[in-house]
């Protein structure tokens, strides 16, 4: 008995007729999401034309932020010594010129910067309160700005010094010491212990020079430092007095 071996048929090729009619069905599917495909195109050409525009126009508000803090820091370092009467206007426009970047620009990457020019104008003019009010603003406002915010304190515990506020005064120099990264905590560390002193706390005083001294030795207010621990030291041991010498027994007077 004889056997067949059964061969599958064999698959033919992909037709002509066949890769047409795949292509209709994906332009009819195309051309039933015509709109929605367009409207999409739209909206994506919407949001980039958008926020290319808000890059540019935060370009352009930084680029007059930029020119006005020029001008108005020209004004403040032009006064001329032998003209008081100029050098009081130039401090004055300076002053209203770092008013108007912080009005109208005060989200620009020089905010920051001219919210501690304004309080240093402010200082110059003798306009003590609107001084501290400017760099408590800063405090407030631009606090993140890690790299300014150390020279605000210091500049704010001036303020209140000039004031007399030394408790105030205190307060800012130790926010000094509480941020880590700052480039002025020898010079607050001396202040703090400065103030100590004249509040009549040695102990305090002389732990905040011997920490200026121990940590900044490089420092220019080490040799101050070092002499006003010194002067501490001999207030609280104080060296006994030397006893008075023997006086010489009298002769006897003749008779």
């Amino acid at each position: 008995m004889t056997y067949r071996i059964k061969v599958p048929p064999r698959t033919l090729p992909v037709g002509e007729e066949q890769l047409v009619s795949g292509l209709e069905h994906w332009l009819i599917g195309l051309k039933s999401y015509r709109w929605s495909l367009i409207i999409g195109c739209v909206l994506l050409f919407l949001m980039g034309m958008g926020l290319w525009g808000l890059f540019w126009y935060e370009e352009q508000n930084a680029s007059k932020a930029q020119e006005l803090e020029r001008e108005a820091t020209s004004r403040l370092f032009t006064r001329p010594s032998n003209d008081p009467q100029k050098a009081a206007a130039n401090l004055k426009e300076a002053i209203a010129l770092y008013k108007q970047v912080l009005d109208e620009y005060p989200r620009t990457p020089t905010a920051p910067l001219v919210q501690f020019s304004l309080g240093n104008a402010f200082l110059q003019s003798n306009d003590v309160d609107s001084a501290i009010e400017a760099y408590k603003r800063f405090t407030s406002t631009y606090g993140s700005n890690t790299s300014l915010l150390g020279l605000v304190y210091q500049k704010l515990g001036y303020a209140y010094l000039v004031k007399g506020d030394f408790d105030q005064a205190a307060g800012a120099y130790s926010s000094i010491l509480d941020m880590p990264g700052a480039m002025n905590r020898d010079y607050a560390l001396f202040e703090v212990a400065r103030l100590e002193e004249n509040r009549s706390k040695p102990d305090e005083a002389l732990k905040h020079y011997q920490e200026l001294l121990k940590t900044y030795p490089n420092s220019p207010l080490t040799s101050e430092a070092a002499v006003r621990v010194k002067v501490i030291e001999a207030k609280k041991n104080p060296e006994p007095a030397p006893a008075p010498a023997a006086s010489a027994p009298s002769k006897p007077s003749k008779p």
